[in-house]
């Protein structure tokens, strides 16, 4: 569906309006947040409306000239060559204008947790978590483990960590769901092939204002950090325990040295699982379609195996297969299934707007 001429003046004039708002030095605090919001979230239309207006008056200047016999020759060639650049320009226009996620330009809360398999899972669980921090690296992101619980032989149970950076959650949006991995453990002396899985949630970082948590909603408990085996990390009551009593939302951090870091860390991981409640509620009828799309971003889902006998990766939900499993799980190969996932949820968003 083409987008009007008028319909490109107003995109233009809005970008306008807000880049004079910005500049005018008028603006402060939540007023100057808002307005940078919007423009960086308008900045990619306005570009790319700006480059079809740009192309469409060009073509309607060298059709004005096939009246001319003189300069017929050199318009038709033009003509030519910008009528059919045009298509792509508009279909870029018509991907940057689909409706975004409000929570797409967060940094988010990266949970992963291992499933069947043991102390297999446990370090399929530590491999994925290598996976996205050498990922966040390249996109110039910052990785913080927020929460461990590590397993004897290296692994994590569970593992609880804080990606910041612009447009985290857009692009690890779709990495909710179950992990399955084919490989031999490095604990089977017969050389047998084991099938393991690990956990993947993916949730958006709030700001303080989008939930407000009231402290006679909590319950919190301190008890003393253990690590693998029982072994006590220190001797004082510095793990936390945190239960939000109207959701029953548990969060435990025993990370931080401290009871005062471990409680903050833990109030931000809470404050991402109940603002993502509140997204799934508000969101009922979108989170259904999206099941069509790419995966529901379901926890119970399996998304995507990685098989070490054969060197593969399959993400299951675009049918989509990498022959390149090692380059995958150094973060850099990664970059092309988050790329085939935005993709494909792109191309159906767009099949939908034109039904």
């Amino acid at each position: 569906m083409a987008v009007t001429d008028a319909r490109l003046h107003q995109i233009a004039a809005r970008f306008s309006e807000i880049e004079a708002r910005l500049a005018s030095g008028l603006l402060e605090g939540k007023d100057f947040i808002a307005a940078s919001r919007d423009y960086a979230e308008l900045e990619p239309v306005a570009k790319a409306a700006e480059q079809v207006s740009t192309m469409r008056g060009e073509i309607a200047g060298l059709e004005a000239m096939l009246d001319d016999p003189e300069m017929r020759a050199i318009a038709q060639e033009e003509l030519a060559e910008l009528s059919a650049r045009l298509p792509d320009a508009e279909h870029r226009l018509a991907i940057a204008m689909l409706p975004r996620d409000s929570a797409d330009s967060r940094s988010a809360m990266l949970e992963i947790r291992a499933g069947t398999g043991g102390d297999e899972a446990a370090l399929f669980a530590a491999d994925l978590l290598r996976m996205y921090e050498r990922y966040a690296a390249e996109q110039g992101w910052r990785v913080e483990v927020v929460s461990a619980n590590s397993s004897e032989i290296g692994g994590f149970k569970e593992v609880v960590a804080e990606v910041n950076g612009n447009g985290v959650f857009a692009k690890l949006k779709f990495e909710s769901g179950v992990h399955r991995v084919q490989r031999v453990p490095v604990t089977e002396s017969g050389g047998r092939i084991h099938t393991s899985a690990a956990t993947v949630a993916v949730l958006p970082e709030p700001d303080e204002v989008d939930v407000q948590i009231e402290d006679k909603d909590l319950k919190i408990d301190v008890y003393r950090a253990s690590g693998a085996g029982g072994q006590h990390v220190n001797t004082t009551d510095s793990a936390v325990r945190i239960t939000h009593l109207p959701t029953g939302t548990v969060v435990t951090c025993q990370d931080g040295r401290s009871q005062h870091k471990n409680k903050a860390q833990a109030m931000q991981v809470l404050r991402a699982r109940i603002y993502e409640k509140m997204r799934e509620e508000a969101h009922g009828e979108e989170a259904a379609a999206r099941k069509a799309m790419v995966g529901s971003g379901d926890r119970s889902e399996r998304i995507r195996t990685y098989n070490f006998p054969q060197g593969r990766v399959t993400d299951h939900r675009i049918n989509l297969t990498l022959h390149r499993l090692t380059e995958v799980l150094e973060g850099a190969g990664l970059g092309e299934l988050v790329d085939a996932l935005l993709a494909e949820d792109q191309a159906k968003r767009l099949a939908a707007l034109g039904e």
